[in-house]
């Protein structure tokens, strides 16, 4: 990185600075180093905590598409599953949607973990992208004017190191520090609790069945999905006061079989549980998504439950709304950069609102209240009997609905 001016004393100035290597983040970095654009991505965690991290898995095939156009889809390419067909099991029956069949689109099942692998490759070592790993107390200075900074302190000399830039990716998700860049009463933060916790299992143990089943259960809602032909990721639904140290082994596999069992199902291979974690199951949304030259993208901006696999999907949406809006501002034209906010709210809000619409179906029958018990059979009734109701589910489930 060249400096401003030989003085020794001049700040170090770039184009872009990039907060979180996620996949938003160095989707967005990826982005601008394919249009010859400087930037510098700065990440809390060392490079290979970041490319182990236990992640989402699913990846929507317009997603795919568009890292496809993008050069950032070579290994995902060669190595993805594609899922077309989901199982509901309720009252001892299973239930196959076809939904690639109505909506014309797969999942790709592809870890988080090797996309953020696949994206530091390319970013750092394919395109010469500069990125800092274990930063520590980044900070931004004059966000609201047209000179920004942002300064850390480096993990290898404890000292500060700054660098002025044109504009902030704000992308270290919803735990990080640039969402709370944003001056008080600057934006308004939507939040919807679903009422209940989610154990997340990572089991040591092929999968137990060719899709992604939910099984519907007076118990509480139960998951299965693949994530490789030797490790298979579970839910189970649970009190939100819950930790993973009231869920030893043996329970954990006795309500598994619970929740999951119908007439004509396989076996569940059972083996050793390599994660367990409880996630509290709620949604916001932040808005606006931007502050000066602060520009907020994936999980910084707007988190969503896992409930359907959407966020990683919404943080590559952000991306490449932003990345493009990026370079066609720093060559003159602000247009899309002004509205990307708007661009990428209605995905978001689509998402949002199927999220909490499934999650009533998943989760109503154990709410302990008879109208939500009732609703959601009937809303599985309708989906699982009415081939508009089917489709209408498939569009909204694969991310088709207002397109990309």
């Amino acid at each position: 990185m060249n400096s401003a001016s030989p003085s020794p004393t001049a700040v170090p100035r770039v184009p872009v600075v990039i907060v979180g290597a996620g996949p938003a983040g160095l989707t967005v970095g990826n982005i601008l180093r394919a249009a010859s654009v400087d930037c510098v991505v700065l990440e809390s965690e060392s490079r290979e905590f970041i490319e182990q991290r236990p992640r989402a898995g699913f990846l929507e095939e317009w997603a795919v598409r568009a890292l496809r156009r993008r050069g950032l889809a070579g290994r995902l390419t060669d190595h993805a599953e594609a899922h077309g067909e989901c199982e509901f099991r309720h009252g001892g029956e299973r239930h196959r949607v076809r939904y690639a069949e109505l909506s014309g689109d797969h999942h790709f099942v592809y870890p988080q973990p090797l996309l953020v692998t696949d994206l530091v490759r390319e970013y750092a070592d394919v395109r010469g992208g500069d990125i800092r790993f274990g930063v520590r107390d980044v900070r931004p200075d004059g966000l609201g004017t047209d000179r920004p900074s942002v300064s850390w302190t480096d993990p290898g000399t404890g000292e500060r190191t700054r660098l002025d830039c044109e504009t902030v990716v704000g992308s270290d998700g919803a735990r990080g520090v640039t969402r709370t860049w944003l001056p008080p009463g600057h934006a308004r933060v939507s939040r919807y609790d679903h009422g209940v916790g989610w154990l997340a299992l990572l089991a040591d143990a092929p999968p137990s069945s060719d899709c992604v089943v939910f099984g519907v259960h007076p118990r509480g809602f139960a998951a299965h999905m693949a994530r490789g032909p030797h490790v298979t990721r579970y839910y189970l639904e649970c009190p939100p006061g819950d930790g993973p140290g009231d869920w030893p082994h043996d329970r954990v596999w006795s309500e598994l079989r619970t929740r999951l069992s119908a007439d004509g199902a396989p076996p569940l291979t059972e083996g050793r549980l390599i994660e367990k974690r409880v996630l509290g199951l709620h949604n916001h949304v932040t808005e606006p998504m931007t502050y000066g030259r602060l520009h907020l993208a994936g999980d910084s901006a707007h988190l969503v439950a896992p409930i359907a696999a959407k966020g990683m999907n919404l943080a590559l949406h952000d991306a490449f709304l932003l990345g493009d809006a990026l370079v066609a501002g720093l060559a003159g034209d602000d247009s899309a950069l002004r509205g990307y906010p708007r661009a990428s709210l209605r995905r978001v809000w689509q998402y949002q609102e199927f999220s909490q619409w499934f999650g009533e179906l998943l989760h109503g029958p154990s709410s302990g209240d008879p109208f939500r018990a009732g609703a959601a059979a009937a809303r599985l009734r309708r989906l699982l009997g009415s081939p508009a109701a089917a489709a209408a589910f498939a569009e909204a489930y694969i991310g088709k609905e207002g397109g990309h």
